[in-house]
């Protein structure tokens, strides 16, 4: 998921306010589509359908946006909210406080429908993480007729998927995985994350698997699960690789993940190959 840009993003224990979103995500409040949408878009400005998942007890936790290189789209451009509701409490507090959420990602430049995703929140470490596999549920919502409502359906069926999630990672908690599985699944992730540039980086599974909290210390499925994640999205692991010249070591630094594309993208990476993983397991 890849436009490189700067995100902002602030997550709150109370609802974010109208203040709070404009200040993250300006792009939620545009006022017009963009110039290049045609007739048959139907605009919906994201606060109007943020105000009518409140009205339904979904509360806004997280807002980002990204920018754009194109001059004049930067009001436009791709946003994520993250919803909890009223009447969803934290579950498996043994795993850290999970929470299900469902993230709204939309623009009104042309480049994303309202898409709705089942995620998670995981209060330990403030870890979001959106997942998705074949048993999950993603919906879209063309720009279309009656988009709020649409929207409103659709979230209520996410916030199921993303419970089921939950219980997903109620599941990995109980599955163990050998030394040779957890290098496994970080080097996978490390491919995802890096593509064909993934043999220059010299980042190590251990880098990966690096635990940062006590909370996070174990070798079941979950646990490993969300060291990897961290590390992949957050970054900030170190190695040294030989420059072009193959005379002088260089130190390099892993960096975060900012786009919301490549998080999302990242994310589900991460939650399908720990699915599959799962099956292994023992």
């Amino acid at each position: 998921m890849s436009f490189l840009s700067r995100v902002s993003a602030h997550r709150h224990a109370q609802p974010l306010t109208d203040e709070q979103l404009q200040r993250l995500a300006p792009s939620i409040f545009a006022e017009a589509k963009h110039e290049s949408r045609s007739d048959r878009y139907t605009y919906i400005p994201t606060i109007e359908v943020v105000r009518g998942l409140r009205s339904e007890g979904f509360f806004p936790v997280m807002a980002r946006q990204g920018n754009s290189r194109i001059p004049g789209k930067a009001e436009y451009t791709k946003h994520l909210i993250r919803f909890r509701h009223m009447d969803h409490g934290p579950m498996y507090e043994n795993l850290g406080d999970l929470y299900p959420e469902v993230a709204l990602l939309n623009s009104h430049d042309g480049t994303s429908a309202y898409k709705i995703i089942a995620a998670m929140m995981r209060l330990a470490c403030e870890n979001g993480m959106v997942v998705q596999d074949a048993r999950l549920a993603e919906i879209s919502v063309p720009h279309k007729g009656t988009v709020t409502d649409k929207v409103i359906e659709g979230s209520y069926t996410v916030l199921d998927e993303s419970r089921k999630a939950l219980e997903i990672a109620g599941e990995w908690s109980g599955k163990t995985l050998t030394e040779r599985q957890q290098k496994g699944f970080a080097e996978a992730v490390h491919i995802a994350k890096y593509g064909d540039d993934a043999e220059r980086m010299p980042f190590t599974p251990e880098s990966y698997l690096r635990t940062r909290r006590a909370a996070d210390q174990g070798a079941d499925l979950w646990r490993v699960a969300n060291r990897v994640q961290e590390s992949a999205i957050r970054g900030g692991m170190t190695g040294f690789r030989w420059d072009e010249d193959g005379r002088n070591r260089k130190r390099v630094t892993a960096r975060p993940v900012k786009s919301i594309d490549g998080d999302i993208k990242l994310n589900k990476a991460v939650w399908h190959l720990a699915q599959m993983l799962s099956d292994h397991a023992a």
